[in-house]
C-alpha cells in the first residue's frame, strides 16, 4: 500500500537525502541520462526547501521514499527557469512551477502520476493568486541511439491533464550526462490554467 504525504517548505528536510537519491536513480534513465551529483542535488533541493510556499509530495512504501513530486511558485525558482517567462512578458507571480515527478519503475502504472499532479495543483490553488501551473520537459532527438527501446513519452498524459506546450518558452540547462560529461539541454515549457474548484 503506497501512502502519499505532503510536506510544505522546510518540513521536508528529514527526507531531502532520500529525494536526492531518488532523483539521481530515476533521471539516470532516458530521456535525461543524468549522471547524478550529490552536491548539485543539495543545492537544487535547497531552493525548494527554503521557500515557505513550496510543496513536496512524497510516496512511501512503509518507511521508504519511492516517489517524489515537487512544486514552487515560479517567483521562488532559480533564474534560468524564471527568465523564459519574463522574455514573453508572462507574469511569474501568477504561475506555479511543477518541478518534477520521479517514481521508481516498480511503482509506475498505479495512478500516482495523476495524484502527484492533483496534490501540486491543489497546493497551488490554496496559496491563492496563482492562475497557471507550468513545468518543463527535456527535448530529445527521437533518433538518438540511446533512446530506450519501447520508450513512451508522457505527452499524451500531460495533454489529458490539460497541459499544452507554451510557444516560444524554452530554457537551456546544463547537467552531466552518463559517459559524456556536462552538456547543455533544451527544455520546453508546458502549462495550463488553474481553474477554481
Amino acid at each position: 500500500m503506497i501512502e502519499l504525504r505532503t510536506f510544505v517548505g522546510g518540513a521536508v528536510q528529514p527526507h531531502l537525502d532520500a529525494v536526492a537519491a531518488l532523483r539521481i536513480a530515476v533521471f539516470r534513465d532516458w530521456p535525461y541520462l543524468y549522471a547524478g551529483d550529490a552536491a548539485y542535488e543539495r543545492e537544487y533541493l535547497a531552493t525548494y526547501a527554503r521557500s515557505p510556499r513550496s510543496v513536496f509530495v512524497l510516496a512511501f512504501d512503509r518507511a521508504r521514499v519511492v516517489g517524489a513530486s515537487t512544486g514552487i511558485p515560479l517567483v521562488d525558482e532559480m533564474a534560468a527557469i524564471r527568465e523564459p517567462f519574463a522574455t514573453q512578458a508572462l507574469a511569474a507571480d501568477r504561475i506555479f512551477y511543477c518541478g518534477e515527478s520521479v517514481l521508481l519503475a516498480d511503482y509506475r502504472g498505479r495512478g500516482l502520476g495523476h495524484r502527484f499532479f492533483d496534490e501540486r495543483e491543489a497546493h497551488a490553488r490554496r496559496l491563492g493568486g496563482l492562475t497557471h501551473a507550468a513545468f518543463c520537459s527535456v527535448e530529445r532527438d527521437a533518433a538518438d541511439p540511446r533512446r530506450a527501446p519501447g520508450y513512451r513519452g508522457n505527452e499524451a498524459f500531460w495533454r489529458k491533464r490539460g497541459y499544452a506546450p507554451l510557444p516560444g518558452v524554452r530554457c537551456s540547462l546544463d547537467w552531466p550526462e552518463v559517459e559524456r560529461g556536462s552538456l547543455p539541454h533544451w527544455l520546453q515549457f508546458w502549462w495550463r490554467e488553474l481553474e477554481a474548484t
